[in-house]
């Protein structure tokens, strides 16, 4: 009891509790989409021959010449791979979006409900002066010309994206190697210049 009278006190409270709720949101969200997605069969199934298919084109790319298979053929299977590779991760991409709404939901209930608990208020203090655009997301919302002040939304996101991020990878979470690249923006294909 004193140490949570000590807290709501001290000068770090707000801080403390808008990092202290992302960890607790990034842990519900990473429970959703282990609910939704992770302990399915089906997404064992894709992530298993996503990485199959990386290991194997990553073994084709890498074997010399001096093999039995001419330039043209190895080149053929190569591309198959890749094909079968994006396909997969495709896939992947569609069957982790149905998580990805109810996920979105929840950030958006707790940003909502954090919004209104700390309306106005600076919660950190950061030890830089930002670049304009920086200081726009991370002094939105505050009255006042201090720039070192920090406003509930940029610290929320900072944690956000660090702290989801970090507990994906510690659970297991993230995406398979081979899909790294089928994110938002894949790479362009070079073939098809």
């Amino acid at each position: 009891m004193a140490t949570n009278t000590m807290l709501s006190g001290s000068k770090y409270s707000d801080s403390l509790a808008v990092v202290g709720i992302s960890i607790c949101t990034a842990i519900i969200c990473e429970a959703i989409s282990w609910l939704l997605i992770y302990r399915t069969t089906s997404y064992k199934t894709l992530r298993s021959s996503i990485d199959r298919a990386a290991k194997k084109l990553e073994t084709m790319k890498t074997t010399t010449d001096a093999q039995k298979l001419t330039k043209k053929s190895k080149t053929k299977k190569m591309d198959r791979v890749e094909t079968s590779l994006k396909e997969s991760s495709r896939d992947l991409s569609l069957f982790k979006f149905k998580s990805g709404a109810v996920v979105a939901l929840v950030l958006f209930a707790v940003f909502g409900l954090l919004n209104s608990l700390f309306e106005g208020k600076s919660v950190a203090k950061l030890p830089f002066v930002p670049v304009s655009i920086v200081m726009k997301m991370s002094h939105r919302g505050l009255s006042g010309n201090d720039p070192t002040d920090c406003s509930m939304a940029f610290l929320y996101f900072l944690c956000s994206i660090s702290i989801r991020t970090n507990l994906q990878k510690f659970l297991g979470f993230s995406p398979p190697r081979g899909a790294a690249g089928g994110g938002l923006f894949p790479m362009p294909d070079p073939k098809t210049n």
